[in-house]
Order: C-alpha cells, then sequence, then structure tokens
C-alpha cells in the first residue's frame, strides 16, 4: 500500500524475502506430516500468517504490485494476527488449559477489523490507476498521497498495539510455564522452552523496526538501512524461531500446568507439620541421596517421604522459602562442591555425577548458589591449599 522509494524491482529484499518464503514453506510441509497436536495445529496456522506477511513484503519489493496494485496491503488485517498467533502457540505449547479463553480470541480477531475500518477509505476512494500512481513522487496526488499515508499509520500503530500485548502476555505465559516446572522438576532444560523468551525479544525487536521502518516509508523519509537491515533481522528471527519450534518435543500433560502459589489453597498445614516435612526432605536428600536419581521429580520425592506433592510444595515454599528445582540444586552444588577438591576430575565428570544431565545447567545453577564458576571455586580452593 505504502510505494514510497520502491521503484520497481529491489533485489536485495526480493531475494531475502524469497529464501524466507521458501523457509517457511518447507517448515509448513514439515509440521504437515506431524501428528495432529494442539502445538502443531497452532504452528501451523502461525507459519501460515508468517507466509502472507512474507508474500506481501515480496509482492512491493519485487515490483509486482504494477501488475495488480489494487492487492497492495491485502496483507495488512493478517498481519496484525502474527502478535496473537505466537500467543496462542505459546498456548498450546505451555499451557495444561485445552481451551483458549474466548476474551482473547475476541481481542485478537478485533485487530484485523480495526485495520480493515482503517483502509476504508484506500480501497474505496482509490482506483488501481491512482493507487499505482502513488508509488511515484512525480505522478501521486497530494490528497491521495494524504489518506494512504493516514491509512498506513493507523493500520501501523494497530499493529504496534495488539503485536506488543500479545508479546506481554506470551512473556507471562512462558513465565508461568518455568515457575510450574520448578515446582515439580529437577530437570527442566527440555521441558522449559528457553529458546523461547529470546525469540520473542527477536521477533519484538523485528517487528517494532518493521514498523518503524513502514512509518518512515509512509512519510517519504529514508535512512541508509532501508530495504536492508529489516530483510535480515527477519531472516534472523524467521530461522531462529523455526529451527527451535520444529525441534521443540511435544509436552506431556503432566509437564503443563499452573505454578502451585497461584492455585488456591485447599488446606494450609501447621508449622509443627511442615517442619515434620522439612526434616524428611532434609533426610532423604543427605543421607539417601536423592538427589542423584536421573529424572528425580516432586513425585519421586513424594514417594520417598510418604508426603503428598501438595504438602511438599507448601513446605518447600512456606516453610524453607524455596522450590523444588532449587531445593534440590542446593544438595547437588553441595555434592559438587567436595568433588571440586579432586583437581583431576573433569568438571563435566562432576556435574552428571552429582546429578545434573549438562555442563550449562551445572554451571548456572552453581554460579547462582556459589556466586562464582565451578573453574573459578576450584581455582579457590587450589589457592588456598597452596597457601597452606
Amino acid at each position: 500500500m505504502c510505494f514510497s522509494g520502491i521503484n520497481m524491482v529491489n533485489l536485495f529484499p526480493t531475494i531475502i524475502y524469497s529464501c524466507m518464503m521458501g523457509m517457511t514453506l518447507f517448515a509448513l510441509l514439515d509440521v504437515f506430516n506431524r501428528p495432529k497436536a494442539r502445538q502443531n495445529l497452532f504452528l501451523t496456522g502461525l507459519l501460515f500468517l508468517l507466509l502472507i506477511h512474507l508474500a506481501g513484503e515480496l509482492f512491493i519489493f519485487s515490483g509486482a504490485y504494477v501488475y495488480a496494485p489494487s492487492l497492495a496491503g491485502a496483507q495488512f488485517p493478517f498481519r496484525v494476527l502474527l502478535g496473537p498467533a505466537l500467543y496462542f502457540y505459546a498456548h498450546a505449547t505451555m499451557s495444561s488449559d485445552k481451551a483458549i479463553n474466548k476474551r482473547h480470541i475476541i481481542l485478537a480477531l478485533s485487530g484485523p477489523i480495526l485495520v480493515v475500518l482503517a483502509m476504508l477509505p484506500f480501497i474505496f476512494m482509490l482506483s488501481p490507476a491512482e493507487k499505482l500512481s502513488l508509488a511515484t513522487p512525480a505522478t501521486r496526488d497530494p490528497e491521495l498521497w494524504q489518506i494512504a499515508i493516514a491509512t498506513c499509520l493507523v493500520a501501523t500503530f494497530i499493529f504496534i498495539a495488539f503485536t506488543a500485548l500479545f508479546l506481554v502476555m506470551a512473556f507471562k505465559l512462558h513465565h508461568a510455564h518455568l515457575a510450574q516446572l520448578k515446582e515439580r522438576y529437577s530437570e527442566i532444560e527440555q521441558r522449559s522452552l528457553a529458546w523461547f523468551s529470546t525469540v520473542l525479544v527477536i521477533w519484538g525487536a523485528t517487528w517494532l523496526m518493521y514498523a518503524i521502518e513502514f512509518s518512515l516509508g509512509a512519510l517519504g523519509w529514508a535512512w541508509f538501512g532501508s530495504g536492508v537491515v529489516l530483510p535480515i533481522l527477519e531472516t534472523i528471527a524467521l530461522t531462529l524461531f523455526i529451527h527451535k519450534a520444529l525441534s521443540q518435543k511435544v509436552l506431556s500433560a503432566s509437564e503443563k500446568g499452573v505454578p502451585r502459589v497461584k492455585q488456591a489453597r485447599t488446606a494450609l498445614l501447621s508449622d509443627e507439620k511442615m517442619q515434620v516435612i522439612a526434616a524428611k526432605l532434609e533426610h532423604v536428600m543427605a543421607e539417601d541421596k536423592l538427589f542423584l536419581q536421573d529424572g528425580l521429580s516432586l513425585n519421586k520425592l513424594s514417594e520417598a517421604t510418604c508426603e503428598t506433592e501438595n504438602h511438599i510444595s507448601e513446605t518447600l515454599s512456606q516453610y524453607l522459602k524455596t522450590n523444588f528445582f532449587q531445593f534440590v540444586n542446593r544438595f547437588r552444588v553441595e555434592e559438587a562442591k567436595l568433588a571440586l577438591r579432586d583437581k583431576n576430575k573433569l568438571i563435566i565428570t562432576i556435574a552428571l555425577e552429582v546429578g545434573f544431565n549438562s555442563k550449562s545447567t551445572f554451571n548456572t545453577a552453581f554460579k547462582k548458589i556459589v556466586g562464582q564458576s565451578p573453574s573459578a571455586y576450584r581455582t579457590h580452593l587450589l589457592e588456598e591449599e597452596l597457601v597452606e
């Protein structure tokens, strides 16, 4: 719809958007061949919307708009759905609720409706020939150009508002997902979707830059990165998302849920009862070394102590002021501190022996609890031995 600064074929973005369309099509074919899980269904919808967005960009940059100027901007209503679609994908992937809140669906659909309403003057007041004339400053009508600018800016503002809102909702959903995992599992790496927050940040920055560049183009302004920086950022964001989304396993129902701290309590334990449970927890960890078990979960701890999961969770959060994930890691790190005195042992070997499933998770947990990395802690131990 806004053709400012585009003169027939713009080669670099045409190539880039063509490659992204191909990448998205291959991803769609991959998802089509997968089981019809909710996660895959919503991923299909998101990829399809991305395909429409990319096709719209390619339509302009390739110069194809000269053959069908009436189609310029047809992708705008669909583009407003990108933020909601990303949130719905996150909901299907991480939330235990099978149904999406109807208010969220209505809110998502109101975005395209608002964009269509904003586009009505452009759609009905301009003929295809007049739309095409807007592509060149020498042929554009000033009054019609003002209509086009107003339409572009309003559509862009709606896009920013809806995208920002649903990205924030997706962030909160991911945060809640991590919280509930830490209440149930000692190993969350394969379940946490740690990549998701990074993707949200990159997509958010990319779509914000898109809105800024689009608005500048509508006003007839350009900067040295126009048509170059944005396609590169979109390529990075799309490549990362497709790679991670296609690699993400479908989580089981037990791996999803609502953090217990947000659930209504069915019972409140006395301090005496929580003290008894805390003593049991300390015993099975310190004496029986339960933390060395692979895949240790709240359910296994419940079986070992003959206490319910709810009672253990309440004791951890209310009495010990921690969660299951941090509680187990504390014992693993203490065991690792003893093992690090053996300078001949590899750090990765120690990490695996004390119950961690990767060096990176071990390093993160160790530094959070001790305040320094395992290698720095070992160096400090060796320095103390030399002094003695």
